[in-house]
C-alpha cells in the first residue's frame, strides 16, 4: 500500500514522503496512529500543492533575509563599557546587550541567539558581529566599543 507520511517515521521516511509499505503495517501502525494517510490521487495532489506552497514561502523568506542582510551590513552600532584606571575593561558585552543596542539604534528586533562574535568583547575597539538571519544568510554588523564616561 502506498502511504503519504504526515510525520517523520524512523527508518521509513520524512514528513511528506510517499512510501510503499505492507497493508498491515499501514492499517495497524501508520494510519491508526495518524502518522500517514493513504496515497489517493486527491491526497497526492494536495501534497504537491503543499510542497509548492512551502517552496514559495521558503524562497520569500530567503529573499527577505538577503535584503535585511544587505541593510544591516552597511550599518554599525556603538556601545560603551566601563574601563578601569589601567585600561582594563570590567566584564564583557553580551549578545543580549548587542541585540538591545541593535533594537535601540537601528530599529531591528533580532533574537540574541542569532548573534555571534569570534572573540569575546572584553576590550575597547571595533568588532565584527555575525547575525544568522536564515540558515543560508549571515549578516555582518560592525560594533564600535568605546569608554563609558
Amino acid at each position: 500500500m502506498k502511504v503519504i507520511l504526515l510525520e517523520d517515521v524512523k527508518k521509513l521516511g520524512k514528513k511528506g514522503d510517499l512510501v510503499d509499505v505492507s497493508d498491515g503495517y499501514a492499517r495497524n501502525m501508520l494510519l491508526k496512529k495518524k502518522l500517514g494517510i493513504e496515497a489517493t490521487s486527491k491526497n497526492i495532489n494536495d501534497l504537491k500543492l503543499q510542497k509548492a506552497h512551502q517552496d514559495k514561502v521558503a524562497a520569500e523568506q530567503l529573499a527577505a533575509a538577503k535584503e535585511l542582510a544587505g541593510e544591516i551590513g552597511s550599518k554599525s552600532i556603538a556601545m560603551t563599557m566601563k574601563v578601569g584606571n589601567n585600561g582594563k575593561a570590567f566584564g564583557t558585552i553580551s549578545t543580549k546587550e548587542m541585540a538591545q543596542a541593535v533594537k535601540d539604534q537601528l530599529g531591528y528586533d533580532l533574537d540574541k541567539k542569532k548573534f555571534s562574535v569570534d572573540t569575546p568583547v572584553k576590550a575597547l575597539g571595533s568588532y565584527v558581529v555575525k547575525i544568522k538571519l536564515h540558515p543560508k544568510v549571515t549578516a555582518e554588523l560592525k560594533l564600535d566599543v568605546s569608554e563609558e564616561k
